[in-house]
Formats: structure tokens, sequence, C-alpha cells
């Protein structure tokens, strides 16, 4: 009974951390939603107050219709979504070849690609504008698109992932007459499952937040993305912030949904690739 009665303090007592912890971090939220539902007075008043006294839905109306968000939304949309499909192809082939293959230099080849993973891509943008530039794909969807086609992290999860998976796997199908391409894409890929989820939530949350490449590779305001499109609300010498939280919280339900319905298999995935 004592040992009972410890291990029930002990979990309220973590429950209970955790509680403050995470009323902790959702506060910056909290703030975000109850500025987005003031005015711009009661924003600036001295008397700051978490509950508005006047609730100002039509900030959300206001916000939309100010930046032409609806076409941003697409432009991010169709940006992020491609991105992260072609993310998750070439990582796969590639993963893949580096798990199950043999040939020469396949550890230097693998070190050098890991290695790229501290290169920010800051450091490249001279030498990609310059490429597409003479392709001429500045403010277009290819420019959005193309530099971001392939990543390491995305190759090295798919490999560990692969590498978990016994080779007993492969070698019945080898047996039932399989391809190669066939155990790849028909048994190898459905296993990895999780590692799709993983990389599909980190690459399309990076693509949707992303504001360098907009901001870099498009002129027009057709092509402009979410991020770029929260700028407007900041002016030079202010700031309209219930229209920038209003806005900011449109932003960010997408991901926030996206996250909540693939949270099972993105944890699933981060636990079952580190641990071969």
């Amino acid at each position: 009974m004592e040992q009972k009665r410890g291990r029930g303090w002990r979990k309220t007592a973590i429950y209970t951390v955790l509680l403050i912890l995470a009323l902790f971090f959702f506060l910056p939220y909290l703030w975000m939603i109850s500025t987005a539902l003031k005015s711009n007075q009661e924003v600036v008043s001295q008397n700051l107050t978490l509950i508005p006294r006047n609730w100002h839905w039509e900030n959300f109306v206001n916000a939309w219709e100010s930046a032409n968000f609806g076409r941003m939304f697409l432009n991010s949309f169709i940006m992020a979504f491609t991105v992260t499909i072609g993310q998750i192809f070439t990582s796969v082939l590639a993963g893949y070849a580096f798990a199950r293959l043999q040939f020469v230099g396949k550890k230097t080849l693998f070190l050098i690609l890991l290695s790229t993973l501290v290169i920010p891509f800051q450091m490249l943008v001279i030498p990609v504008f310059i490429m597409l530039m003479k392709v001429g794909w500045i403010d277009t969807y290819l420019a959005l698109i193309v530099p971001s086609l392939a990543n390491a992290f995305g190759i090295f999860l798919f490999r560990q992932f692969f590498m978990s998976i016994p080779y007993s796997v492969e070698e019945a199908a080898y047996i039932d007459g399989a391809s190669r391409w066939t155990i790849l894409w028909r048994i190898m890929f459905p296993l990895a499952r999780p590692a799709s989820v993983t990389l599909f939530l980190f690459t399309f949350i990076a693509e949707w937040n992303d504001l360098f490449k907009p901001l870099v590779f498009t002129q027009s305001e057709s092509m402009r993305t979410v991020q770029f499109g929260l700028t407007v609300f900041q002016e030079q010498f202010s700031t309209n912030y219930t229209l920038l939280m209003a806005a900011s919280i449109l932003v960010t339900v997408p991901v926030l949904l996206l996250f909540l319905v693939g949270q099972k298999q993105f944890i699933k995935g981060i636990a079952s690739t580190g641990g071969k």
C-alpha cells in the first residue's frame, strides 16, 4: 500500500509539473489570441488584460483581406507540398541506396552528404540565384521548389530506418521473384511510413514558415507566400498588432492541424530511426 501511495504521489507530482510547463509554453499563444481579438486602442493602453473588453472577430476578416491571403495561402501550399513530396521521393531512393547497396566510396560519400547539413542555404543563395536567373525561373514556382527537392536530413532519416528492417524481408521477396525496384516501393517504402510522416511534417512546416526563398526568388505580388504577407502589417514606424496577431493565427492553424493529425507517426518515426 505504501509503495502504491508513493507511486501515486510521484505521478501526481509529474503531471502537475507537466501541466505547469504546458501552460507556460502555451501562454505566448494565448496572448497572441487575446491580442488578435482586441482593438488597437486596447492593445496600446497601459491597462493590459488577457481577456479583451470587446471581442473584435472582424480582425480576422480584415487581416485576410488586407494582404490577399487567399493567393498567398495557395502559393505557400504549392511550394510546401511539392517540395515535401519531392524530398520524400529523393530521400527514399538515396536512403535505400546507402542502406542496402554496395558501391565504392559509399561511406565517404555518406559522410560528405552529412557534412552539408552544417552549410546554411544563405551561403549558397548567390550561385543558386544566378542559375535560376539564367534558366528564367526567377519569380516562378520552379524557383521556390527545385532548389529544395533534395535534403541530406531526409536521406539520413530513411537510411537509418531502412537499416533497421531485417534483410530477411527482402530475401523473401527475392525468392518470390520481386525486383529491387518492386521491393523498394511495395515493401520497404510502406514499412517506412513513420519515417515518411516524420519527413513530411519537418519539411512541410519548414517550407510553410520559410520567408527567405520567397523574398529572394520572387518579385511580383502574385508569387508571395503567407510569411511574406505577415510583413504587410509591420511598417517603418508602426505595427498593427491586432491584424498581425490575427494573421499569425491564420498562418499557424494549418501547420498545427497537420501536426495533430500526424503526431503519432511522427513520434514513432523519431523513436525508430535513432536506435539500431
